[in-house]
């Protein structure tokens, strides 16, 4: 997302020119979903596929990643796993896209169960993915409540598929966003790959695009009038001459990062690192953000306070 208006004041940080701007984020419906499985690598592999083509709502059906991988010790059935943060703009939309994902791409996945991640959540704003789901078996499925919580237990052919019946949703913030301009495609990439490492670190949060990074940055709105979003020109090196760009002289590649989580504290506390971390490698000639002026959410991140 790209700035409008007035062009931003100026701060500096370890000689990183960063403008005092903000980058504004909007809300979100999200919710965690516990994916176990036999071994580490089937987890990931049903965690990963889930996640496919979840990058932007601009035109996905939701946005999700792998939060983090999880111990034995960490999952409720005692086998490794996955956590994965999905986040949808209603509760609905998050129900729809969360009930398709788990059934193509986990019920499916050899050895896997799937639980709820959000404790001591609101029964009233629950979504149903295993409810959703049982009625593949057939008429086969039945359930088992445990503790106040009911699972229902679907026969496949290596057994069963164990899935939590409900799942609860929280309000998140989706959108938070730095934009890193370098002086070389190299140079900027180091850069924003050393802002992913130190936001991997965060918790509640995830990296929708991609290795956590975008290359493509969009605007609101587009000359052609079916699209909701298109390039961002002000950021696109090549076009320099031809647009209004905001680019630095000598900046020749931009990368921007994009942060979804579960509270505001979370992803303020993911841009912070990656500010900071970013700004520790050499090549950037400037650390901007996405702002509409307040007009596309209400979540805004001001680096100054970052800094």
């Amino acid at each position: 997302m790209g700035n409008q208006g007035t062009p931003p004041d100026m701060l500096q940080l370890n000689g990183v020119t960063v403008a005092d701007t903000f980058a504004e984020a909007f809300t979100m419906v999200g919710t965690r979903l516990i994916i176990t499985a036999a071994t580490d690598e089937w987890a990931r592999t049903a965690g990963s596929e889930m996640c496919g083509y979840a990058t932007s709502v601009i035109a996905c059906n939701a946005e999700a990643a792998i939060e983090r991988t999880l111990s034995a010790d960490e999952t409720p059935d005692g086998r490794p796993g996955v956590s994965v943060l999905m986040f949808g703009f209603s509760r609905e939309a998050l129900a729809e896209a969360a009930a398709s994902r788990v059934g193509q791409c986990v019920l499916t996945c050899p050895t896997t169960a799937c639980y709820n991640g959000i404790a001591d959540f609101d029964r009233e704003k629950a979504i149903s993915i295993g409810g959703a789901l049982r009625y593949f078996g057939d008429g086969y499925q039945f359930s088992k409540k445990l503790e106040g919580h009911r699972y229902w237990r679907v026969p496949v052919m290596d057994g069963e598929f164990l899935c939590e019946d409900r799942f609860g949703t929280i309000k998140g913030v989706a959108g938070g966003n730095l934009l890193f301009c370098g002086r070389s495609q190299a140079e900027t990439l180091v850069a924003t790959e050393a802002a992913v490492r130190a936001m991997r670190d965060v918790d509640d949060i995830i990296l929708p695009f991609p290795g956590g990074i975008v290359r493509s940055g969009s605007k609101v709105g587009s000359q052609y009038p079916k699209l909701k979003a298109s390039t961002n020109d002000a950021y696109c090196p090549t076009i320099r001459p031809l647009s209004d760009s905001e680019l630095p002289e000598g900046t020749n590649a931009v990368y921007e990062v994009v942060v979804d989580g579960l509270s505001f504290e979370a992803v303020e506390s993911a841009l912070r690192a990656a500010l900071h971390a970013a700004c520790n490698e050499p090549g950037l000639t400037l650390v901007t953000a996405g702002n509409y002026g307040g007009k596309l959410g209400k979540h805004h991140f001001h680096l100054k306070s970052l800094l």
